[in-house]
């Protein structure tokens, strides 16, 4: 089993030399992944209810926001040379289907193919608001982003005529690197969400999951998949556990309850913190699951 590290890209922490410290000691402990999330705007006053928190409320300060998660990315492959680098999760129906194709294309072209795109609806409608997006209509805009994008990445001519979008033929270069796009992590733990999994998905991002509770979500998406003649073998299993109270004693659970990649959470102040907290997670974690 695979471990990776979700990276918190809130300021104003999260400077240059944090960033750097946290990829390079990642890399250097082994971890096979880091992942960054995305929101443009938070807002004072709010009726969505988080999903994540038992009030519903995610807590900030005021002054507080995440960087921009490909120009993030971006940094952190210039640091790092085998890490992949993950969105969890990219809000694709609050962005423009073909500037997104062209971040994760040029990211995977940088990198050199370490691109994990991981893909969400979004929870915040005051965000979509802010940037004149339709809230209710974000399931169907990212099935039919999700599909201009693999036209850009993956058609010499780029077309499609659907009912949100149309691309008329044009060309987008380069290609990724990773044939025929990078992987699709669709994020989201709803049946509906599920569904989505299978149906467009070369993996599953789940979120906030000690190993009873992924284990109880991976048996709901293996039936979502087999309604579709799909199997988990053609998907990656990806448990972030958020704030969860993660030992190492739970990795025999998180690989029978089904999952091939374990993404912790690391905090601390500054680069020096940082740099300790990732070598005792890599310590602690790493070796042990490399043996599963």
């Amino acid at each position: 089993m695979r471990v990776g590290l979700f990276l918190p890209t809130v300021s104003p922490m999260a400077t240059p030399e944090y960033l750097a410290a946290h990829a390079r000691a990642a890399e250097e402990a082994g971890f096979a992944s880091i992942w960054v999330g995305e929101h443009v705007v938070f807002l004072d006053e709010y009726t969505s209810r988080y999903p994540y928190a038992a009030d519903g409320r995610l807590s900030l300060p005021p002054d507080a926001g995440l960087l921009e998660l490909f120009t993030t990315l971006t940094f952190l492959a210039a640091v790092t040379e085998r890490i992949r680098l993950g969105t969890a999760v990219c809000l694709v129906p609050q962005r423009n289907p073909v500037y997104t194709a062209k971040e994760v294309a040029t990211l995977d072209w940088l990198s050199g193919g370490r691109v994990d795109f991981g893909i969400g609806i979004g929870w915040l409608r005051e965000e979509f608001e802010v940037l004149h997006e339709a809230f209710d209509e974000r399931v169907p805009r990212t099935r039919e982003y999700i599909e201009v994008m693999r036209r850009l990445w993956c058609d010499e001519v780029s077309q499609h005529a659907g009912e949100l979008y149309a691309l008329p033929p044009c060309r987008m270069y380069p290609k990724p690197v990773q044939d025929p796009h990078p992987p699709i992590y669709v994020g989201g733990e709803s049946d509906a969400a599920l569904r989505r999994v299978a149906e467009l998905g070369d993996g599953w991002h789940g979120f906030n999951h000690l190993p009873d509770s992924a284990g109880a979500s991976v048996q709901r998406l293996e039936r979502a998949l087999a309604a579709v003649g799909r199997t988990l073998g053609d998907i990656d299993v990806t448990i972030g556990a958020y704030l969860q109270p993660v030992e190492p004693k739970h990795l025999g659970g998180y690989r029978d309850a089904g999952v091939d990649q374990l993404v912790l959470s690391a905090f601390a102040r500054d680069a020096a913190g940082i740099r300790d907290e990732v070598a005792r997670l890599g310590e602690a974690f790493v070796g042990p699951a490399a043996e599963l």
